[in-house]
């Protein structure tokens, strides 16, 4: 079991999440509980199948809880109905994926603003900014996404998450597809969004090295929350993820 820390961007208690019935019934999340703190980057890693992603798609109100509650914020996102679910995620949380999901006829600038398009709201032009600047793509903005790189496109997709101010980001393995040097980048934009902007972001990796870019990691194994670690490294964390293994 993972603490739950008092100012909880995102929290579950006694997350089950089943897939399928009887002999099929695969137990994803098997009876979590875990917080995840405002002004912070936490990591979840595990082997795979151990439920990262279905954990973070039920944090995100993506997907369902067969039984328990996951909060966002002080609101239980059970208790909502489809509209205020689908009005709560626009509004208070941001995705970045590893498929970048850029729209092709749009530029830098308008991908990174058509969340706030499509709510019919204008940007905060200082925030705006600020966000630019930090994913380092002022020179960009113009550019259609075929015109940039895999990397220049994934930090157009971290700047479109965090462009509404979120009250949470979650990110699942969104380095994943690409080459180490535009990872780091990508990364170190993500922590500086948590140090600098106060920004709260939930990542799913399996990279030790990414995941050193976080405050505190939460282990899976089998559904379940079997250890944590603050101020990681990536020597310690691949150190911990071979005391798992044994």
């Amino acid at each position: 079991m993972a603490d739950v820390p008092a100012a909880s961007a995102a929290r579950m208690t006694d997350g089950v999440k089943v897939y399928g019935e009887g002999h099929a019934a695969v137990h994803a999340l098997d009876g979590i509980t875990a917080g995840f703190e405002q002004g912070h980057f936490t990591a979840i890693m595990g082997p795979s199948g151990s439920g990262k992603s279905t954990l973070l798609h039920c944090l995100a109100g993506l997907d369902n809880l067969s039984s328990g509650q996951v909060y966002l914020g002080d609101t239980e996102l059970g208790s909502l109905k489809d509209n205020a679910l689908t009005k709560l995620r626009r509004e208070q949380v941001g995705f970045v994926f590893q498929a970048f999901n850029l729209i092709p006829t749009l530029n830098a600038e308008e991908n990174i603003l058509l969340p706030l398009s499509i709510a019919g709201k204008k940007p905060d032009q200082d925030w705006y900014e600020q966000v630019v600047s930090a994913v380092g793509l002022q020179d960009r903005l113009t550019h259609r996404p075929n015109e940039l790189s895999g990397g220049q496109q994934q930090r157009v997709a971290a700047a479109r998450a965090l462009v509404t101010k979120p009250a949470i980001v979650f990110a699942d393995e969104p380095s994943g597809n690409l080459d180490s040097v535009a990872s780091a980048d990508l990364l170190a934009f993500m922590r500086r969004a948590v140090d600098e902007l106060g920004q709260t972001i939930v990542m799913v990796t399996h990279d030790p090295v990414s995941a050193s870019y976080s405050h505190r990691i939460v282990f899976l194994d089998d559904g379940s929350c079997v250890d944590e670690m603050t101020d990681p490294t990536a020597d310690s964390v691949l150190d911990k993820m071979k005391q798992l293994a044994d």
